[in-house]
């Protein structure tokens, strides 16, 4: 069970092209956010677009190559529930030792489109940080909420889900994923979306 309040995602952005893994900005620590303006604004709102357009449930500024720690994400949890939310600089908490339990589950990832894997990940998880306004905002998530947060949060640590999993099953995602190339140009989501 999920005891975050959701909080409402700014409207009015545009989606922005995916990068892909391999991209460098997707494989290095980002910038803590320092400045709450009209640009981090726009960004966060490029961001929503952008996962809708997608049609994903979480996404990083990186993933829109932008070098921020700033992720928004719009979630189920265990129960059901849909949470969202913007978090800037978060700061994750898993539980350790005895607490903690690992849920296998397929996981995917935005940047590397239509390919999924089993990745192993403790099944409940905190992030604190703060939103867009500078306002201090914390989820506690269960579930694919758990999984979310904790894969938005690697992302602005430049770690994607295929450094979790054995060598040999990031090289099937990474084929896999070629062979469905034409579903995702380079261009993609913006190219399937209205503007």
């Amino acid at each position: 069970m999920s005891t975050s309040q959701s909080r409402p995602l700014p409207e009015g952005g545009q989606a922005r092209p995916i990068m892909r893994w391999g991209t460098p900005v997707m494989h290095r620590e980002l910038n803590d956010v320092v400045t709450y303006d009209d640009e981090l604004e726009t960004l966060v709102k490029d961001m929503v677009a952008t996962m809708r357009a997608a049609q994903g449930v979480g996404l990083a500024a990186n993933q829109v190559g932008e070098d921020l720690k700033v992720f928004v994400f719009d979630c189920p949890d265990d129960d059901n529930n849909r949470v969202s939310g913007v978090v800037c600089n978060p700061i994750l908490v898993v539980p350790e030792g005895k607490d903690r339990n690992l849920d296998e589950d397929d996981e995917g990832c935005l940047s590397l489109p239509g390919v999924f894997a089993e990745c192993a990940r403790p099944d409940e998880s905190w992030v604190k940080g703060t939103d867009h306004t500078g306002a201090p905002v914390e989820f506690h998530g269960t579930g694919l909420l758990a999984r979310c947060l904790q894969h938005e949060t690697d992302h602005l640590f430049g770690t994607v889900f295929g450094d979790r999993v054995p060598e040999r099953v990031r090289k099937k995602l990474y084929k896999q994923h070629k062979q469905l190339l034409d579903d995702y140009p380079d261009d993609w989501p913006a190219s399937v979306t209205p503007m």
